[in-house]
């Protein structure tokens, strides 16, 4: 979850990144005085994420700056549409402008794209799952994003599930270690409440890995007629992830396999972020 220690913790490193010794453009040419009433506008249509993130920008650059969220994460919206109301200080909130938008427009680029893929899968069964390829330090924020656009989280970190993937099975076969004696092996030492997922890229794989009493099984970058065949094979014994090869031209079909869950790496290392600009009109205080 996004919670408000985190959200300060990485707006406040940004807005210190983006100004570090102060906004010498704002202190030199901005009245103290002046105050300034700004609009989060939507250049195109999209899904909003990150109005949590936008306020914390302009709260943690003056604490008496005003944001009225007009939308909430996961809103539909249009071009055009008032996402937020930004009012106080002129200085602040031209301080915290850039970071605020870069953040949402960020957040709300890969929610827009995360419903794009769930709109792809809804008459199926599966679910669009995220990946650990996020930005570094930004994974919260991202993984966020990708919630308020319908799509579900991955494992968070390495700490929060094994996840046996390729290169550990291709040093396991090395070693002379049987796979399916390695995973029962580790199952057995693990707490009862750890989820181990194993990743394999041939049908051969399947049945050493089930052997073993995993609760995931990852079909990487099988093709259909391969994800139809797997899906028959392991009949239910495990929840079938399907990875690779996955975009919005070929995600639907990959869903109407029969997998349960479909990852898919671009809605955070590729989504384009949303057009959102920050319309300011400034009056001269007294």
């Amino acid at each position: 979850m996004l919670t408000q220690t985190t959200i300060d913790r990485v707006v406040a490193a940004a807005l210190d990144e983006d100004a570090p010794w102060g906004d010498i453009t704002s202190e030199s040419l901005i009245p103290a005085s002046a105050t300034a009433q700004a609009e989060l506008i939507a250049r195109e249509p999209g899904i909003f994420s990150g109005g949590g993130v936008f306020a914390a920008a302009f709260r943690l650059t003056d604490p008496t700056v005003q944001v009225e969220l007009l939308v909430a994460d996961g809103d539909r919206f249009e071009a055009g549409t008032a996402l937020a109301m930004v009012t106080g200080p002129a200085g602040a909130v031209l301080t915290a402008e850039r970071i605020g938008l870069n953040f949402t427009q960020r957040m709300s680029g890969i929610a827009t794209l995360t419903g794009r893929y769930v709109a792809e899968v809804a008459h199926t069964g599966a679910r669009i799952a995220d990946t650990r390829k996020t930005t570094p330090l930004l994974r919260a924020f991202e993984r966020h994003a990708v919630r308020s656009g319908g799509g579900h989280n991955h494992r968070f970190s390495l700490s929060d599930a094994v996840m046996a993937k390729d290169n550990h099975l291709a040093v396991l076969t090395q070693s002379g270690v049987s796979v399916t004696a390695a995973l029962q092996g580790a199952i057995a030492r693990l707490p009862h409440t750890t989820h181990v997922e194993v990743e394999v890229d041939r049908l051969d794989q399947i049945e050493g890995v089930l052997a073993a009493g995993i609760d995931t099984i990852m079909l990487d970058n099988f093709s259909l007629d391969e994800l139809r065949w797997g899906v028959e094979q392991i009949a239910g014994r495990a929840t079938i992830e399907a990875s690779g090869g996955v975009s919005l031209d070929t995600v639907r079909a990959i869903a109407e396999t029969g997998v349960d869950v479909i990852s898919v790496g671009a809605l955070t290392h590729s989504a384009p972020a949303l057009d959102l600009g920050l319309d300011i009109r400034i009056a001269a205080g007294d």
